[in-house]
C-alpha cells in the first residue's frame, strides 16, 4: 500500500470514513426504533408503514442522484448527502404519530439513499483503478460503523432520550463530514485508461476473481445496451434479496429480541451489534474470499449461509441462540450487496450503481410493511423467516445466471 501522500490512498481513506459514518448514523437510529415505537403508540403494522418512509425516500432519490453524480461528480454529491443525512437523523424523535414518523423518515431515507449511490459510485471508480476486488472493504467500514453506532446506542439507551442521542449523532456527523469532506472535494475521481482493443478492455484484467468476471466498459454510454441493462437488473435482484434481509435485521431485529424473547433494551441493541460485527468480519475478509472463490461462488455460498442463519435467528427459543443466528446471517449477507453494486457500477457507472441500489432498496421498501403485516397476521418470528427465503433466492439467482453473468 502506498504512503498516505498517495492520492489513491487518501481517496480510499476518505471514502472509508464516509462509509463508516453512514453505518454509524443509520445504526444509531435503528437501535432507538423500540423507543420511537413506544413514543408514537404505533402497532407493528403501523410502524412497518412508517419505516417504509426510509426506503421510499431512498428509492425515489437514487436514480436522480445517479444523474447528479454523472453531471457534478460523485465526490461533491457524497459530501452534500452526508450533511443532509447528519441533519435528518435528528428528526424522528420529533414525531408523535406513525404518520409524522413516516414523513420525517422519507427525508432521512432520501439522504441515506443519496449518499449510498454517491459513495458507491466513487468506490467503483477507485476499485477499477486499483484492479483488486476491494469493494467489500468499504462496506466493512459501513458495518463497523453500524456496530459502533449500535453499541453506543445500547450503552446510552438507558440514560439518554432518543432526542438527545440522535442530536448527538447530528453533531458527530457534521464534524466528520467537515474533516473528511475537505479531502474528498480536493481529490479528482480516478480515471482508468484502458487501450481500445487490449485484452484488459475485454474484461480479463482481474483474473484471480474472474471465473465470473463482469464485462467492463471503460467508456460507458449514457444509455447502456439491452444486454448490459439486463445484467444490471440481475445484480439488482441479488441486491434486492439481500437488502431485504439487512433492512429486516435493522428494523425488526431488536424488537424481536425484546418482544418475543424478553431481552432488555440493552441486550436487544446487542443483537444488531452481533449482526453488524459479523458483517464487518465477513467484509474485511471479502477481498481474499473473492480472489479465491470468485464472485458467483461467493454469492451462492453467502446466500445459503444467510438463509440457514436467519432460520436460527428467527425461530430459536433462547436469546443466545438467536444472537448466533443473527451473526451467521451477517456473515452470509456480508459480501452479496457489495458484489452486486460493484458489478453493476463497472457495467454502467453511476447509473448502474443507482439502478442496482434502487432495486436493492426496493427490497427494503417491501420489507418493513411486509414483515409488519405478517407479524400481525402470524407472529414476528414467522415473518422474519421471509429473510431466509429471499437469501436462498439470491443464492439461486447467482447459480442460475452464473454463465450469463460471466460473459
Amino acid at each position: 500500500m502506498p504512503g498516505h501522500g498517495n492520492p489513491l490512498t487518501r481517496l480510499r481513506i476518505a471514502l472509508t470514513v464516509f462509509f463508516a459514518l453512514d453505518g454509524f448514523i443509520f445504526a444509531g437510529w435503528v437501535v432507538r426504533i423500540p423507543a420511537i415505537k413506544h413514543q408514537t403508540h404505533a402497532s407493528a403494522s403501523a410502524l412497518g408503514l412508517a419505516l417504509l418512509g426510509v426506503s421510499a425516500g431512498a428509492v425515489v432519490t437514487m436514480m436522480l442522484i445517479g444523474r447528479l453524480c454523472r453531471r457534478y461528480g460523485s465526490h461533491p454529491v457524497t459530501v452534500v448527502c452526508a450533511v443532509l443525512l447528519s441533519l435528518s437523523v435528528s428528526l424522528p424523535p420529533l414525531a408523535h404519530s406513525a404518520a409524522a414518523l413516516g414523513a420525517v423518515l422519507v427525508v432521512f431515507g432520501a439522504a441515506y439513499g443519496g449518499i449510498n449511490v454517491a459513495f458507491n459510485s466513487a468506490a467503483v471508480d477507485l476499485v477499477a483503478v486499483l484492479r483488486r476486488p476491494v469493494m467489500p472493504s468499504f462496506h466493512a467500514a459501513f458495518s463497523l460503523g453500524g456496530m459502533l453506532g449500535a453499541g453506543l446506542g445500547g450503552l446510552v439507551a438507558g440514560y439518554l432520550s432518543p432526542t438527545r442521542h440522535l442530536l448527538g449523532l447530528t453533531v458527530i456527523g457534521l464534524l466528520v463530514t467537515a474533516v473528511a469532506g475537505r479531502t474528498l472535494l480536493r481529490l479528482e475521481p480516478p480515471v482508468r485508461q484502458v487501450p481500445q482493443g487490449s485484452q484488459e478492455s475485454q474484461g480479463s484484467q482481474d483474473r484471480p476473481a474472474s471465473d465470473d468476471d463482469t464485462p467492463q466498459h471503460p467508456h460507458r454510454p449514457d444509455r447502456p445496451d439491452p444486454r448490459t441493462r439486463g445484467l444490471v437488473a440481475v445484480f439488482g435482484l441479488i441486491a434486492l434479496c439481500t437488502a431485504y434481509g439487512e433492512g429486516a435485521m435493522a428494523d425488526w431485529g431488536a424488537l424481536h429480541l425484546q418482544q418475543d424473547l424478553d431481552a432488555s433494551a440493552g441486550v436487544a441493541a446487542v443483537g444488531y451489534s452481533c449482526f453488524a460485527l459479523a458483517m464487518t468480519l465477513g467484509r474485511l475478509t471479502g477481498t481474499a474470499l473473492l480472489e479465491r472463490l470468485g464472485r458467483t461462488r461467493t454469492v451462492i455460498a453467502g446466500g445459503a449461509t444467510a438463509a440457514a442463519g436467519m432460520l436460527l435467528g428467527s425461530l430459536a427459543p433462547a436469546v443466545w441462540a438467536a444472537l448466533i443466528g443473527f451473526a451467521v446471517t451477517g456473515l452470509g449477507l456480508a459480501n452479496l450487496f457489495p458484489v452486486a453494486v460493484e458489478r453493476a457500477g463497472r457495467l454502467a457507472g453511476p447509473s448502474g450503481v443507482a439502478a442496482a441500489s434502487t432495486l436493492g432498496y426496493g427490497g427494503m421498501l417491501l420489507g418493513p410493511p411486509a414483515i409488519g403485516f405478517m407479524a400481525d397476521w402470524f407472529s414476528l418470528p414467522a415473518a422474519l423467516t421471509s429473510v431466509a427465503v429471499l437469501a436462498a433466492v439470491a443464492a439461486l439467482i447467482g447459480f442460475v445466471t452464473r454463465r450469463t453473468a460471466a460473459g
